[in-house]
């Protein structure tokens, strides 16, 4: 019998639970913990039990420690605070005796910043200066200092913006049918192939390797906004002026433009795209819902 692969995450949102349903697809044999702001309890999720620990801020539950030190897969998918990251503040010490074989953080492509709808790959300079991209430059580059410290096998997955059954463009505009009217490229990702890059890097004999994860075709927001709109039969599709929204995050959002390269991630991981364009990934989504 196939020893039992045990993972912890630091953080349970979309991007593990699908990877979670990658590893049962797959019929691995492995175990799981993770983390949430509220209190400690035994949950089950697609079948399988878990128990899901307290973790916010600096406030943690101490049981969560003896599960991390045994984990053989760490996966990080909590964002920035403050421009830090809360796991490597709270367990730098215990991940310094962990055992564990492999650790991925998800970052964000965000950290290349503008680049003028140029392309940008993992060697491209990181000119991010958002909250978002500045955050995650200071944090990525807080993992490096202690990988480096450790000699430990840590990974950083620059992830592009994700789209899925549950969140994407054509549920926005059956709510509103606007879009922005500047031109701004972006790369996405499919969650499923999100999904199965996580698992190609955690399975991976390569060590301490920086990625994109991202489709093949970058895109702006127009062209996938006109194709989204089409597919709904939208007609009546409004251009708005970015300086029109209140929301500064979207704000934030639309002053980086720019192209994200996938050709690293597939050589080194030998990925093959469930969904390799928008296109596809939307007219499934749009097939399988409406």
């Amino acid at each position: 019998m196939n020893k039992k692969d045990k993972f912890f995450f630091f953080g349970f949102g979309q991007s593990a639970k699908y990877f979670v349903k990658n590893l049962i697809q797959s019929k691995k044999n492995f175990s799981f913990c993770a983390t949430h702001t509220k209190k400690t309890s035994f949950k089950t999720f697609n079948k399988k039990k878990y128990v899901s620990f307290k973790f916010k801020d600096k406030f943690y539950d101490k049981k969560l420690i003896q599960n991390l030190l045994k984990a053989d897969y760490v996966l990080i998918s909590i964002p920035p605070q403050k421009k830090r990251d809360i796991v490597l503040n709270n367990f730098k010490t215990v991940l310094r005796r962990s055992i564990f074989k492999k650790l991925i953080y998800l970052s964000a492509t965000s950290v290349y910043g503008n680049h003028k709808g140029k392309w940008v790959n993992e060697n491209s300079k990181l000119k991010g200066k958002t909250k978002f991209g500045f955050g995650r430059k200071i944090v990525e580059q807080a993992w490096l200092k202690f990988r480096n410290e450790t000699h430990q096998d840590i990974n950083i997955l620059r992830v592009s913006g994700i789209y899925s059954r549950e969140s994407n463009v054509l549920k926005k505009l059956l709510k509103t049918s606007i879009y922005v009217k500047e031109k701004k490229y972006f790369s996405r990702i499919r969650v499923e192939d999100l999904a199965q890059i996580i698992k190609k890097m955690f399975f991976s004999h390569i060590k301490n390797m920086t990625l994109n994860a991202s489709d093949d075709k970058p895109a702006t927001n127009i062209e996938v906004a006109i194709f989204a709109a089409k597919l709904l039969n939208i007609k009546n599709l409004k251009p708005v002026s970015i300086s029109k929204f209140k929301n500064k995050m979207i704000k934030e959002f639309y002053k980086d433009s720019k192209k994200v390269s996938n050709k690293n991630m597939k050589n080194k991981l030998q990925v093959r795209l469930k969904f390799p364009t928008y296109k596809q990934g939307l007219r499934n989504i749009f097939n399988n819902i409406w």
